[in-house]
């Protein structure tokens, strides 16, 4: 739009500064003439002012000025916390009403800019904005209107914003919240012991005060109860029972009135881990292979070994001192009945039943794996003969009894070890380095010499000669576990005998699935949460199509869903999981649990609509805040403003007329041209000479 402006402007002769220095001469000049009264004086004064003037050089200026539209921002805010319950549908109706009543202002124009959900940073409402303004000339800005819940997770310190900011947010001032904040959690616990959880229970907007009943959930299990005081810190402590993850779930009751219970909860992981394991190593005779076992717990770090060798039976006595024979004397009844349930593990390596151990004590033992206990046999020629632990209490818990006797169960020649089928897919033996891919084809790991001849009674061969006679069985009796190797030759491998072989792989993993190590297990279902995705996986060593996984999301919905199944008895599920909470994966057998933390923890932290982040940045540019109520959104009246004067009120908002514009066309006319000038100081001048001459004149 195109208007014309007048004004009178200077275009002085001289400059201004000798301008004044004349002018101070002029008033010396006239002083004395206005002290002794002369009637001239005024004259005098008037043709100095119009020599002065005309100097100065006046002049009456037009200009011709296309004047430039203002720009409004409208700003949305579209976080999850400003999305809750019905603000995202309030808050897209303001926009369209907003939108209308901008579009009806004259010059004005309006650009909405959109502030997304920015993941775990909270909102960046001044992020989306500041990259708007970038386009917009800081002359032109009218004004900020924004769409918002208050919680604003990137307001400037101090605020740089120089045109007014108003806030307009959904729902009513006031609102209650109530929430649930984990203050300090640990992500590791010792098996066996209990963690400490800190946690405080807070009524935003309302005050602190009361009981508010906190449930408790682990893993699924049945609910516990207990009361806590709202506003100050509880301390909860909860036992570690197993290795692995325990996903404990902690949620406040809701609030009357309060905006939403999606923050009354939150999500712990806890990995239960193992302390120093106690291993207690029998070894019945000094031979080759006892070195083996002794490297290999020896050099676990978090292994405690205990190591026994029997250096002579019973039944041999060759005079020697038994000062001589060991240290101290084999604490038997110390170790198999007063202190049998402090080892996690007992290892019998080449053990025969030479009456050192009661048939007592062998019972003990047995009693031991059932209530969950860990056994390790490593057996030779012994294990085929009279002194077979197999003929003890102790060969109930074993998998595999000898066949044979001590002539034909001891089966010597050289062979190449394989794993069977199911090893294939058991987690003890999948994927060794140097096994036979499948069962038409031999491994290429070193030979062994000798293997004990034995009928499978339970449990599952891993490990086998290649006519299929079982070397290596795992088994699972009560609560415990028994793994049993049918040959003393795993040694040669630590030798490189032949090329070698995984034996200390092979050693670690069995001994780490007898203690139940939860990445061992063979029948397992684990479910975990990496960047907003679910992914379960199923592991058996039975073969065929897996069965369907049952998905329940924190929100209690359930879908079926059919894994991928993928090579050495895996099956795997990968699917989204955006809702924070526990979800809960079932196979119908196995149930597993994962924890999903909240995707944006700032914005869950404070779920009221309250313009107090905000005020930092309303005092600075004169902006105000205004609640647009329930259900239709009430809207403040638009009003432009001028320069300089409030820019709200109680039920407006204003927004800058700037006046901006561009100066397309200017004319200058000169009101006291040298033409003019002249003529007008020439004849004050004669005139203050003339009225003065006649006063001289008529005095004489």
């Amino acid at each position: 739009m195109q208007h014309s402006l007048a004004g009178i402007d200077f275009a002085p002769v001289l400059p201004w500064w000798l301008l004044a220095a004349l002018g101070a001469v002029a008033l010396l000049a006239l002083a004395p003439a206005f002290w002794r009264r002369a009637r001239g004086a005024p004259l005098r004064a008037l043709a100095f002012s119009l020599l002065l003037l005309a100097l100065a050089n006046p002049r009456l200026v037009e200009e011709t000025r296309e004047t430039r539209p203002d720009i409004a921002i409208l700003l949305v805010d579209r976080s999850d916390s400003a999305s809750l319950g019905p603000r995202a549908a309030q808050v897209e109706a303001a926009r369209q009403l907003l939108e209308q009543r901008l579009g009806r202002l004259p010059d004005l124009e309006f650009r909405t800019v959109e502030a997304p959900e920015a993941g775990n940073q909270g909102t960046r409402l001044f992020a989306a904005l500041t990259q708007a303004l970038a386009e917009v000339p800081r002359n032109r800005l009218a004004g900020v209107l924004a769409l918002t819940d208050g919680q604003v997770h990137d307001v400037p310190v101090p605020p740089t914003l120089d045109a007014p900011f108003h806030a307009l947010l959904p729902g009513r001032a006031g609102e209650v919240d109530r929430r649930l904040r984990v203050l300090e959690a640990p992500g590791f616990g010792i098996v066996g012991r209990s963690v400490e959880l800190r946690i405080a229970v807070d009524d935003l907007g309302a005050p602190n005060a009361g009981q508010a009943r906190l449930t408790i959930r682990r893993d699924g299990a049945a609910p516990l109860t207990q009361s806590v005081p709202v506003g100050r810190e509880q301390r909860l402590t909860i036992p570690i029972e197993r290795g692995g993850p325990s996903v404990i779930e902690l949620m406040a009751e809701p609030r009357p009135g309060e905006v939403s219970d999606l923050n009354n909860r939150a999500v712990v992981t806890v990995m239960g881990v193992r302390d120093r394991l106690r291993v207690l190593l029998v070894s019945g005779e000094p031979h080759a292979g006892e070195r083996t076992w002794r490297r290999l717990l020896k050099a676990d770090p978090g292994v405690d070994l205990v190591h026994f060798t029997i250096l002579r039976p019973p039944e041999k006595d060759d005079l020697t001192p038994l000062n001589e024979l060991a240290l101290i004397a084999f604490p038997v009844r110390e170790l198999f009945q007063q202190k049998l349930r402090e080892f996690d593990l007992i290892v019998f390596d080449r053990f025969a039943n030479r009456g050192i151990l009661p048939p007592a004590y062998l019972r003990n033992i047995a009693d031991y794996v059932r209530g969950g206990g860990a056994l390790f046999m490593s057996v030779g020629p012994e294990f085929a003969g009279a002194v077979s632990l197999a003929s003890t209490p102790l060969g109930q818990v074993l998998p595999a009894r000898p066949v044979g006797g001590q002539r034909n169960g001891v089966q010597e020649g050289a062979f190449r070890p394989q794993v069977s089928p199911e090893g294939a897919r058991h987690p003890v033996t999948e994927g060794l380095t140097g096994a036979n891919p499948d069962a038409s084809r031999d491994a290429t790991w070193g030979r062994w010499y000798r293997s004990i001849r034995a009928e499978p009674r339970g449990g599952v061969t891993v490990m086998q000669t290649p006519d299929g006679a079982p070397l290596l069985q795992l088994d699972r009796v009560g609560d415990g576990r028994v793994a049993l190797l049918l040959s003393d030759q795993i040694w040669l491998w630590s030798r490189g005998h032949d090329g070698g072989g995984p034996q200390a792989e092979i050693l670690r993993r069995a001994a780490h699935w007898l203690m139940k190590e939860p990445e061992l297990e063979e029948e397992d279902l684990s479910a975990r949460i990496e960047n907003g995705r679910l992914r379960a996986e199923r592991r058996s060593v039975a073969p065929g199509t897996p069965p369907d996984f049952s998905v329940t999301a924190p929100d209690g919905s359930v879908q079926r869903l059919a894994p991928t199944l993928g090579a050495g008895g895996k099956a795997t599920l990968d699917l989204p999981a955006a809702a924070a909470g526990v979800w809960q994966v079932t196979d119908g057998q196995r149930t597993a649990f994962a924890a999903a933390a909240a995707v944006n923890p700032l914005e869950v932290a404070d779920l009221r609509a309250d313009p107090a982040p905000l005020a930092p940045v309303l005092a600075a540019t004169g902006g105000s805040a205004h609640f647009m109520g329930l259900g239709e959104p009430v809207l403040p009246e638009l009003r432009r403003v001028s320069p300089g004067r409030d820019m709200q009120g109680g039920g407006w908002v204003g927004l800058r007329r700037n006046g901006d514009h561009t100066v397309t066309g200017i004319s200058a006319l000169p009101l006291l041209p040298p033409w003019l000038a002249l003529p007008l100081v020439l004849g004050v001048a004669v005139l203050a000479w003339r009225r003065e001459g006649k006063v001289s004149n008529g005095g004489a």
